[in-house]
Order: C-alpha cells, then sequence, then structure tokens
C-alpha cells in the first residue's frame, strides 16, 4: 500500500469514528439531527460556515478552471463567497436566527405564507440535488489517480463513506469534523502552494514558463495547449461578463443557500449567527487563491506529462502525486487537506438535501402532524435516499464542476432576492410574485442552460435567473393591483 492511499484510509476512518461519538446526542431529536440543537458557538459556527464553502468548487473546480483557461479567473468563487457571506452577516443572517427556522423555505412560510414555502421547497432541492452530485463528482475525481480506480467505483466508494458519517452523526458530525477538515487543508494546500512556488521561481518563474506556452509548433503552427493571457493573474482577465455572473453567483447564492447558511440557524443566538456569518469570509478567501496557483501551476506541464491526463477535474490530484512537483509523504498530507475540503462541503450539501426534503416537503406538505421522532426517522432514511439519487448524476453527467454548481447559484439566488424584499421591503413584493418567481425563474434557468449546450443562444443562467425573478415579482404585483376591489 503507497502512502497516499494510506493517508486517504486512515482519513476517513478517523471521519467515521468521530460520526459515531456523535450518534448519541445527534440521535434525540430532529434538532439535534438537523442542526445541532441551535448551540453552535462564534468559532465552530464559522468554521463550519467556511467549511461548506471549502469543498469540490474550492479544490477540484478552481483548479480544472484555472488549468483550463490558464488564468486566476476562478479565485472569484472564493472572493464573491467571502463578500456574500459578509453581506449576509449583515443583513439577513440574525433574521434566520430569530425565526428559528430549519430551512430556507422554512423562512418564506414566514415571510409569504405555505404556498411559498412549498413550490421554493422543491426548486431548491433541484438546487441542491444538483450541487450535491457535482460535490460527489469532486470526491470521485481524487480517488481516481491515487487508488488506480475507475470512475464508476470511485464514486460508488465516495457515496457510502459520504453516507455513514452523515447518517450517524448529523450536524454534530458535520461540525466536529468541519473543524478538523479546515485545519487539515490549510495545512496540506499552504505546504503544497509554499514548496510548489518554491520549485517553480514564485511569480516570475511561472509566469515565465506560463508564457512559454504561447509558442508556436513550427509544424502544425498551433499552441500545443490553450493560449494564456499575458494578465493571467487578474481575475477579471475572461471579461466582465464572465466576472460579474462569478460576483453575481457567489453573493447571492449564499443568502439562500440551504448548506452554507444551515450551521447560521444552529448558532446558539442571533448576534452569534451574525457574527460567525462574517467570520468566515476571512477563511474563505485565501483558500482559493493557493488552489487556482496550483491550477497554474500544472498548467506549466513541469511537474507531469500534461498528455497522460485524461479529466481535467484530476489536475489537483495529479499534481500531488507527482513525485516531481512534491515529496511523496507531503503530497499525501496535501491530498488529506483536499480530501478534508472535499468532505467539508459534500457533507453538508447532501444533508441540505435531506433538511429540505423533510422539513419542507414531508413536514410541511406530507404529513404536517408527524412527530419529532418520525420526523428524526425520516430524516435518517432520506439521507441513504438522496445519495442512491446523486450517484448515476454524478456517474453520467459530465459538466465542468463551477458550471455546473452555478446552475444550483442561479436558483439560490431567486430566493436571496425574495428574502431580501421579504425583510427589507415587504411592500414591494407578495406571494404571487414569489410563487411566481420560483415556478418562472427556474425554468428560464433551464432553459439558459439547454439553449447554451444545445448552440440557440446564450444567456447566462445567472442573468436569467435574477431577470425573470425580478419580472415575475413585478407581475404579480401588478396582478394584485388589478384584483383589488376598486373604491368609488
Amino acid at each position: 500500500m503507497n502512502v497516499y492511499i494510506a493517508i486517504i484510509i486512515a482519513y476517513f476512518a478517523m471521519v467515521i469514528a468521530l460520526s459515531f461519538l456523535t450518534k448519541k446526542v445527534a440521535s434525540k431529536s430532529a434538532a439535534d439531527f438537523l442542526i445541532a440543537g441551535r448551540n453552535m458557538g462564534l468559532i465552530v459556527c464559522a468554521v463550519v460556515v467556511a467549511a461548506e464553502w471549502l469543498g469540490g468548487m474550492s479544490t477540484i473546480g478552481v483548479s480544472e478552471k484555472a488549468f483550463n483557461t490558464g488564468t486566476m479567473v476562478p479565485i472569484l468563487y472564493n472572493l464573491s463567497t467571502a463578500a456574500g457571506m459578509i453581506i449576509i452577516g449583515y443583513t439577513v443572517a440574525s433574521h434566520y436566527r430569530k425565526k428559528d427556522v430549519h430551512t430556507v423555505s422554512e423562512m418564506l412560510h414566514h415571510l409569504f405564507g405555505s404556498k411559498a414555502r412549498n413550490i421554493s421547497a422543491i426548486a431548491f432541492m433541484i438546487a441542491y440535488i444538483t450541487l450535491a452530485y457535482v460535490q460527489l463528482q469532486t470526491c470521485a475525481g481524487l480517488f481516481g489517480p491515487i487508488m488506480g480506480l475507475g470512475w464508476t467505483e470511485s464514486v460508488l466508494i465516495a457515496s457510502v463513506i459520504i453516507t455513514v458519517y452523515t447518517y450517524v452523526g448529523g450536524m454534530h458530525a458535520l461540525a466536529i469534523t468541519g473543524v478538523i477538515h479546515l485545519a487539515a487543508m490549510f495545512i496540506g494546500v499552504g505546504i503544497a502552494f509554499v514548496s510548489g512556488m518554491m520549485d517553480i521561481g514564485w511569480f516570475g518563474g511561472l509566469t515565465e514558463r506560463l508564457m512559454a506556452l504561447n509558442t508556436v509548433d513550427p509544424v502544425t503552427m498551433e499552441s500545443a495547449y490553450n493560449v494564456v493571457p499575458k494578465n493571467f493573474l487578474n481575475p477579471f482577465s475572461a471579461g466582465f461578463n464572465e466576472a460579474f455572473t462569478l460576483l453575481l453567483g457567489g453573493v447571492l447564492g449564499g443568502m439562500a443557500g440551504q448548506a452554507s447558511i444551515q450551521p447560521i440557524f444552529g448558532a446558539k443566538n442571533a448576534r452569534t449567527a451574525k457574527n460567525a456569518a462574517v467570520l468566515s469570509a476571512f477563511i474563505i478567501a485565501p483558500f482559493g487563491i493557493m488552489i487556482a496557483f496550483l491550477g497554474l501551476m500544472a498548467k506549466t506541464g513541469q511537474f507531469f506529462d500534461l498528455d497522460t491526463l485524461v479529466n481535467s477535474k484530476m489536475v489537483l490530484s495529479t499534481l500531488l502525486t507527482s513525485s516531481e512537483f512534491i515529496n511523496p509523504y507531503l503530497g499525501a498530507l496535501a491530498l488529506a487537506g483536499v480530501l478534508a475540503a472535499i468532505l467539508s462541503t459534500v457533507g453538508p450539501v447532501n444533508f441540505a438535501v435531506v433538511t429540505i426534503a423533510a422539513k419542507d416537503i414531508y413536514h410541511g406538505l406530507i404529513n404536517k402532524e408527524a412527530e419529532d421522532k418520525k420526523i428524526l426517522r425520516t430524516a435518517k432514511n432520506l439521507v441513504i435516499l438522496v445519495n442512491l439519487v446523486t450517484i448515476p448524476l454524478a456517474i453520467w453527467v459530465g459538466k465542468s464542476v463551477l458550471d455546473a454548481a452555478y446552475i444550483s447559484y442561479a436558483i439560490r439566488a431567486i430566493g436571496a432576492i425574495v428574502i431580501i424584499l421579504g425583510i427589507y421591503k415587504k411592500g414591494w413584493i407578495n406571494a404571487l410574485g414569489v410563487q411566481m418567481a420560483f415556478i418562472g425563474g427556474t425554468a428560464v434557468i433551464i432553459i439558459c442552460v439547454l439553449a447554451q449546450s444545445m448552440g440557440w443562444f446564450s444567456v447566462d443562467k445567472t442573468y436569467g435567473a435574477v431577470g425573470s425573478a425580478l419580472f415575475f415579482i413585478a407581475l404579480g404585483k401588478i396582478i394584485e393591483k388589478f384584483k383589488r376591489p376598486q373604491t368609488k
């Protein structure tokens, strides 16, 4: 057994063991299982929020996009997320906690009634099932180069491990392991970043090697790989449109992101919820920068043969297992950090689907009189069901990690808009507008994705979500005005 496999197995074993330690407390009630009994302090709450964001998209997704584009554009994902969490801290965080809700849709129930809750819950389910299969892909993408497994086997093994520790420990397990994950990811990835930059000659050496890729082959008269722009360090080098959609999606997506703000629901009070959201931003921002640089180091071709890379989702794990890049023991430590990042997100994302299904759909729609023990039992069963649903999607849907994830962000952007208006500008929005915004907005997102893939037209899904949501909200107010009895 090589050192990489040993580290991966040991880390998985530790995570599962810790989840069993939380089993007793997590099994007391649905609130204990789903939101850790609303007793999370500032540091733990902030760490779990940050750990959820610093997952597969911040590792596999950011390195994949940095490698493919040869730019620092993907760091906008982390920067926008950090900005979004600061905004959440100073706006909606305390409102969420004061209402003692379990889900975003439950908050919408308080603001706009049961129909808004039911419709939004279905939209959020679509958003988080999409995100769940993407996160499962990132976990599987780590296994391939390390364990010599095929894609299907990697997905299945990852799913089983995630199911076990989520089923056993619930939010308590996610909180405890989240703290450990965060320490592991910063130590492991930090060592890889510093080691790689020293080896390549820091920014000057990296620039020189990337610019060398722009040389034209005298035989084919083509560049061997994608041309790297001279301003590759500028995160806005891909143009305003792509940069703005990443920023818009990140800022709005967090406000209605069940997985990322579920720890806020579990904060011990409203003040803790607010401060934890703000603190998490200063953990989130630096991590993506290190990962993007690792993707660019891989792009140079100095550390492994680029022709051997069959899937760009595996670029980070391939780099970290290259003896030309890093000592195997340090590489194994870095891989443990990447694995920690992925597990810190994939668990909460799957758990978000479980919470929405258990509280909004089962308890809110199917069985409103269900006792607490019945809700708890249903939630645990849903942990298994959700993972069974995401497995085939992870195996067969091959879209880029960040691109696919922003389908979820676009749907959540609708939720962010209606929640902000519901809290601060209630006169601008009504229940009918909320219902139409979720139905029409989700439909527009699906149309945008299909149209782009089929080559019909190209409108970014985030723009489609925001534009259609605002349109339907305004339409709801117009309909209300015409329905209102006219006084003489």
